[in-house]
């Protein structure tokens, strides 16, 4: 079946936004045609470059850096956060009430500004009524009151305002202030500004040390507080995740289940109404979030998030770290910007709060210990280089040309050898022993359940049988996940007959591995019969700190390579250990990276049965103008460095993904390709396929290979899980 539209109705949130849009008076047709008009900048954007995307001047001198902040924040206010008034040139001060409790004094004042002094901020200020000298401020939201309680035992002011979901003063700011359409958080950040107004008139407040932080959405405005405020000396954004320390870019819907679209689908008001247009088109954004951070420095900058938070992604904003530190290295300030990636969830302690006054202690000279600044990927093309010690010459590689389909047909075993070489020099290994009997159903782990029971915890789930792997009946390398079966399939806690089985690959969710994004999959998949086995894959999930020194331990090797040997270590296990599988009935599915994995996987072992993958290629040769291309893989994620090579030489290339799918066939392939996945250009993945069809052809098996185009961006969707459901379904009674 070739080249089969897949029709999909539009998103609801989309056609919110539209009636939001379309409800705020902007030039709504003007400025979607100009976004379309925009430079691709499919990388981060370079704070240190004048007309990227254009003349990309570089920025080599200070006139040059203020030009370059004042276009940032221009562009920031029109695309992102709406724009905001001048500050006011007065405001009133009402003493709500005064008390001295426990040697501190208790202050709730309310300021109006504003035309009349309609716009109003409740503070509550925390002084220690003992100290002589002018003390730092530890300025937070309304709703972190615990955390300027701590901050006041430290020897600050605390200082709370009401710009938060508890108690939130700003709301009616943009109707106060005609004229201008800034957004919530931004108003809330604006608002903070008053604050720090208030501040500056205060005899017991040091002006020099203003320090503010925010969890959450807090996060994300107090980030917009300090780019504006110069007043601001030192922030800690606290697990701000989309729209905080983690771009848009880095937010679609490969990477987090707190995408960029959905999180504008729960809360269309936080940003201005100008942000939608970007879903899908992030790299149209001439701005992103490390754009405004850069804005900071030279002032203190901390970012924090926690590895395995759902809604977080560690390598994303180590990402916008290394982009922000160039700025500080610039203006010979890298001491004072750090990120802390703690362990834990989203949810914020007192240990927490106490690493952030350690920050603003060692930014305002208070304290000597620095931050560590640990990064759980670091990985580069250069050092990989270094410690692996590859040299490889393109040139000595010939120039590729398009395959005859009898070419592909034919030269498998040298595809497949490239390949091999591609993915690098795997170890010699062995297989683990013992049989994993359907009777181990009971058992649990501890360990995995802090990561991945809640999966079975999805209200779709609740009649799923699973089996915990782990630690002493583990798969492969000692790998742990879980394998979910049918109800109708487990009698008195064992399952009864043999079952196929589908390997479920996850995309690049670096937080939270497969559990997050799994359920709905697996419950789709287990509602038609099939034994679902489902693991993080390297470097995800509860694998984060097992791929922090891969290439120092395995330097001729790749991260593709070792997450494809994991897949056939489980293959082999599922083969051989697990007698309620049907060995000959054994499928992969997966988006995004696990897309990619599965393919490659399935183009090596002819176990595999049938294979579905959504968003998984485009080219390596023909695919680096105007997406990440290669880069996205010997460069950013650190997948296949020897592509690094070719870098500039791209059609020597030994090997690319018309030749990958061609040693899957004549087995059943699902290809869902959408047409505006921004990663991948349609028209290169139509080549791909096309190429591919006349081996399908020749080896008379045309009606196992499905391509569909669903009009969408990169995203898979409870229809496209359902899509790929029932395509294993009529693929396994065939």
């Amino acid at each position: 079946m070739m080249h089969k539209s897949l029709m999909m109705p539009l998103f609801v949130f989309l056609i919110t936004i539209s009636v939001h849009l379309s409800a705020s008076g902007q030039k709504s047709n003007a400025d979607s045609i100009s976004v379309q008009q925009l430079p691709s900048i499919p990388f981060l954007p370079d704070p240190l470059v004048l007309d990227e995307g254009g003349k990309n001047i570089p920025v080599v001198n200070q006139a040059q850096w203020r030009q370059k902040q004042v276009w940032i924040r221009e562009q920031y206010q029109r695309w992102i956060s709406g724009s905001v008034p001048p500050a006011p040139k007065t405001f009133h001060v009402k003493v709500l009430h005064e008390k001295t409790e426990d040697g501190v004094k208790l202050r709730m004042v309310e300021l109006g500004f504003g035309p009349g002094n309609q716009a109003k901020m409740t503070v509550e200020l925390m002084i220690p009524s003992a100290q002589k000298k002018r003390l730092p401020v530890f300025m937070t939201q309304w709703n972190h009151r615990g955390w300027a309680q701590v901050a006041v035992r430290r020897g600050y002011i605390g200082c709370v305002y009401a710009g938060a979901d508890a108690k939130d003063d700003t709301k009616d700011y943009d109707a106060i202030f005609a004229g201008y359409d800034f957004a919530t958080l931004m108003k809330r950040a604006w608002g903070a500004s008053r604050v720090v107004d208030y501040l500056h008139q205060l005899p017991e407040v040091d002006t020099a040390r203003i320090a503010l932080t925010g969890h959450s959405r807090n996060g994300k405005q107090s980030l917009m507080a300090a780019a504006f405020d110069s007043r601001i000396k030192a922030v800690v954004s606290s697990s701000g995740g989309t729209g905080g320390e983690n771009t848009f870019r880095l937010s679609d819907n490969r990477f987090t289940p707190g995408s960029f679209d959905k999180m504008l689908e729960y809360n269309p008001r936080w940003f201005g109404s100008r942000l939608p247009w970007f879903i899908g088109s992030e790299q149209k954004l001439p701005v992103d979030q490390n754009s405004l951070m850069s804005l900071i420095a030279p002032r203190g900058l901390m970012m924090v998030s926690a590895i395995t938070e759902d809604e977080g992604n560690p390598w994303g904003i180590g990402l916008s770290y290394q982009s922000v530190k160039k700025v500080y290295h610039f203006l010979k300030a890298e001491e004072k910007v750090a990120i802390l990636l703690r362990q834990g969830r989203h949810q914020h302690a007192a240990r927490d709060v106490e690493d952030f006054l350690d920050f603003f202690d060692y930014i305002f000279g208070r304290s000597q210990r620095a931050p560590e600044n640990k990064l759980y990927y670091d990985y580069s093309f250069e050092k990989w280089k270094q410690v692996s010690g590859d040299k490889i010459n393109p040139l000595q590689f010939p120039v590729s040309k398009k395959a005859a389909s009898a070419q592909l047909s034919n030269g498998q075993d040298s595809i497949r050898r490239k390949i091999r070489w591609l993915l690098g020099d795997e170890p010699p290994g062995v297989h683990p022993e013992g049989g994993l009997l359907s009777s181990f159903l009971k058992r649990n782990s501890i360990y995995l359940n802090d990561y991945l029971d809640e999966v079975i915890e999805e209200p779709g789930l609740r009649n799923i049988h699973k089996m915990a792997i782990g630690p002493y009946t583990a798969l492969g390398d000692n790998l742990w996940g879980n394998i979910y079966f049918p109800a109708g399939s487990v009698v008195k806690d064992a399952v009864v007959g043999k079952l196929p089985l589908v390997i479920y690959l996850h995309k690049y969710a670096y937080a939270s591995g497969y559990h997050r994004e799994g359920a709905s999959t697996i419950r789709h998949l287990t509602e038609r019969g099939f034994a679902v086995l489902a693991l993080d894959m390297m470097g995800f999930g509860t694998r984060i700190e097992e791929a922090l020194h891969f290439y120092d331990r395995y330097p001729h090797w790749s991260v593709m390579g070792k997450m494809v040997a994991d897949t056939r270590n489980v293959i082999s296990d599922a083969c051989t250990r697990m007698p309620f599988i049907d060995s000959n009935k054994i499928y992969l599915a997966g988006y995004s990276l696990g897309g990619t994995v599965a393919l490659f996987t399935a183009a090596l072992d002819s176990r595999v049965k049938g294979v579905a993958v959504m968003s998984a290629f485009s080219s390596f040769r023909n695919d680096n103008e105007r997406t990440e291309g290669i880069r996205h893989y010997y460069g950013l994620h650190g997948l296949l460095p020897r592509l690094g090579f070719f870098a500039g030489h791209e059609d020597r290339i030994p090997v690319d993904f018309d030749e990958i799918l061609s040693c899957i066939a004549p087995r059943s392939l699902l290809v869902i390709a959408p047409k505006h996945d921004r990663s991948h250009s349609i028209e290169r993945v139509q080549e791909v396929v096309s190429s591919v069809s006349g081996v399908y052809r020749q080896k008379q098996s045309v009606d196992k290979l499905t391509f569909e185009q669903p009009g969408t961006h990169n995203d898979f969707s409870d229809q496209l899980q359902q899509r790929v459901a029932q395509w294993m379904l009529q693929t396994n009674t065939k």
